[in-house]
């Protein structure tokens, strides 16, 4: 299956909501205590996340490659003048043309799953966007996932534990701050609760 922009247009027609209105709860601890700047939101989907950061006061750029979420986010985001006004939109593929470079404050990319060379090309394309003194925020799936019955990307590589992100920054350049695989209860498709694993890693980039 290739994850293109037709596939998750496609995907966000079929449904009314595809991810819930709350942000990513790693990026709500992790971001919490940044002096808020510029902030690149890499895979925004449906806004939760750029709407909070907005909330917090950050200037957020928003990227994904589904024109149809971005709408919907834009949408949800003009419920509040002043943080529709600390949001741009951007319709683009980082994939295809990497971010600016020494831009932003803070970079986050919360699931953003990719085969693994696409991703190490990814990541390091992002880091590099980061902004002497930025913070560099990742969060996915942790393979241990697979184990839990719960639904979850099953080709090689897309799930990865956050020693492998972190082994990609060199250490004369980055501090790694937080590298933790995190755990958290969720529901599966029957109701139940399950233990899943988080992979975080926030690191920034020394001055």
């Amino acid at each position: 299956m290739k994850f293109d922009e037709s596939f998750w247009d496609e995907r966000y027609r079929q449904h009314g909501s595809v991810w819930s209105r709350n942000p990513n709860p790693s990026l709500m601890t992790e971001a919490a205590s940044l002096r808020p700047g510029s902030a690149l939101d890499v895979g925004s989907g449906e806004g939760a996340d750029s709407i909070w950061l907005a909330r917090q006061g950050w200037r957020v750029t928003a990227v994904d490659i589904s024109s149809v979420a971005l709408a919907r986010a834009a949408e949800r985001a003009a419920e509040d003048a002043t943080v529709a006004g600390r949001i741009v939109w951007v319709h683009h593929d980082l994939t295809a043309m990497p971010p600016p470079a020494g831009t932003f404050d803070l970079v986050s990319a919360q699931f953003m799953h990719l085969p693994l060379a696409q991703r190490t090309e990814l990541y390091h394309r992002l880091a590099a966007s980061v902004a002497p003194g930025g913070t560099f925020l990742i969060v996915g799936h942790h393979p241990d996932d697979l184990a839990t019955g719960i639904r979850r990307p099953s080709q090689p590589g897309l799930l990865f534990t956050p020693e492998e992100i972190a082994a990609e920054l060199d250490p004369e350049e980055w501090q790694i701050d937080v590298c933790e695989a995190r755990r958290r209860s969720v529901r599966d498709a029957d109701g139940n609760s399950v233990t899943v694993t988080d992979s975080v890693l926030r690191a920034h980039r020394r001055s």
